[in-house]
């Protein structure tokens, strides 16, 4: 399950990663807080602006960002984007610390915290695969995933707490610091040691060679329709957490921040079963949809605070089992020279269908209540899977039979998951990127 740790180069960069992230989880919460309560009377609308604004440069910039994550050094690329971040929030602590911030403040921070993270998203994932080997990309992936979540589990409860004890604007200025972990983690690194990943050639027509190249995929192709929906309409967590515990249940910052932490229990639970998987499949997305389908259903009909909390347990273990197995079967089954720009249109599709979703599901909850926002978060999933179940048995001969003298009993069969070739390893894409360059 741990393998990828054994890497030291992968160990540096989880320690800082896994700093960092709880730093951004702290000001995610201080900053729906503060938008929901300090800056509006309850709005969700604004809450779901700000994630709009924050997500939407990812979806508009997607074409530049994953070439820029393919042509250039990912390692000084991540120092950069990193060094940006930390400066945005130590802005934004700081008006708010001295009083003076603004609805519109909140908004131009996150759009300039969506436009860094555009470009810092592709290279990100895609530099794990220069720490370890093939073999442990899929693990590796997992573990990134349960690192992010595991930080879920601390930085909303610290945020709350801070929150109330001394204000958001010092949450702020906390995740400034925390964005140096990252910064020093990279400068640790035994470079030496990093595989370096063959670049996209400087000719013209690669901006357009990932499109043409998933356009080729159909198995990927099903993947980023069930990843758009679900990330479009059913992963707007904040909005849901903060308004079922606001305007639901009547509680304060401190049970907000704990309805995160909670879900993280469940979302570090299936990063971890996914890391235990050495390959990931699609059978299990479609499962994951599905299933993150009826916890969503199952939360939004929960009568008291409690069992809600409870609930969410079971929503962030089904969709973090879909987003982490969707994530590495897309790294692992994509050729190396193209995967930068392969995971922008990912990462775009995923984060980038927020700034349509979330102002959506904001107008819902408070149209008509949070429970009906998470039900269009259910429907959501469900439809997720409905899409990759016909293709699969469209295109892929999809069955299930039940065997009653062999085990399991209920067995599922197809036609191979759409990946007919398996990528090219990274010393046939060195070579395939010489003959390039010495041809042009």
């Amino acid at each position: 399950m741990f393998r990828s740790l054994s890497v030291p180069n992968y160990r540096i960069w989880f320690a800082g990663a896994l700093v960092s992230n709880i730093g951004t989880w702290m000001q995610r919460t201080a900053q729906d807080w503060i938008v929901l309560t300090m800056l509006t009377d309850h709005n969700a609308t604004a809450v779901g602006i700000v994630m709009a604004l924050q997500f939407g440069p990812q979806l508009l910039l997607m074409p530049w960002s994953g070439l820029i994550a393919d042509r250039f050094n990912r390692r000084r690329l991540l120092i950069m984007t990193q060094s940006l971040m930390g400066v945005l929030a130590l802005g934004l602590g700081l008006i708010v610390v001295t009083g003076v911030a603004q609805l519109w403040h909140v908004y131009l921070f996150a759009l300039g915290l969506g436009i860094v993270a555009a470009i810092d998203s592709p290279a990100r994932q895609t530099f794990v695969s220069e720490l370890v080997p093939d073999s442990n990309l899929s693990n590796a992936v997992a573990l990134n995933s349960a690192s992010f979540n595991g930080a879920r589990l601390i930085g909303p409860a610290v945020a709350g707490l801070l929150t109330v004890a001394v204000g958001a604007g010092w949450v702020f200025l906390i995740n400034a610091v925390t964005f140096a972990a990252t910064v020093v983690a990279m400068t640790l690194l035994h470079t030496s040691e990093l595989r370096p990943q063959p670049r996209a050639p400087r000719k013209r027509g690669q901006l357009m060679a990932g499109f043409r190249y998933v356009a080729h995929r159909p198995d990927i192709i099903v993947v980023l329709i069930a990843v758009f929906l679900i990330g479009t309409f059913g992963l707007n967590f904040a909005i849901f957490t903060a308004t079922m515990a606001t305007v639901e249940f009547h509680m304060g910052a401190g049970e907000f921040g704990l309805l995160s932490s909670i879900m993280a229990v469940g979302s570090v639970a299936g990063a971890l079963l996914s890391a235990r998987r050495s390959r990931p499949r699609l059978r299990l997305v479609v499962a994951g949809a599905a299933l993150f389908g009826v916890a969503c259903g199952i939360a939004a009909v929960m009568p008291t605070y409690l069992s809600f909390a409870v609930s969410l347990v079971f929503v962030g273990l089904f969709s973090l089992t879909l987003m982490t197995t969707a994530n590495a079967y897309v790294q692992t089954t994509t050729k190396p020279a193209m995967r930068g720009r392969v995971m922008a249109l990912y990462m775009a599709i995923f984060a980038g269908g927020t700034p349509l979703g979330a102002p959506f599901v904001g107008w819902v909850a408070d149209r008509f209540g949070p429970r009906w926002a998470l039900g269009v978060a259910a429907l959501s999933g469900i439809l997720a899977a409905g899409a990759m179940l016909f293709w699969l048995i469209r295109y892929r001969s999809l069955r299930v039979r039940y065997r009653r003298g062999v085990v399991p009993h209920m067995q599922v069969h197809h036609d191979g998951d759409g990946r007919d070739h398996d990528p090219i390893d990274v010393e046939t894409a060195t070579r395939e990127i010489a003959i390039i360059e010495a041809t042009r």
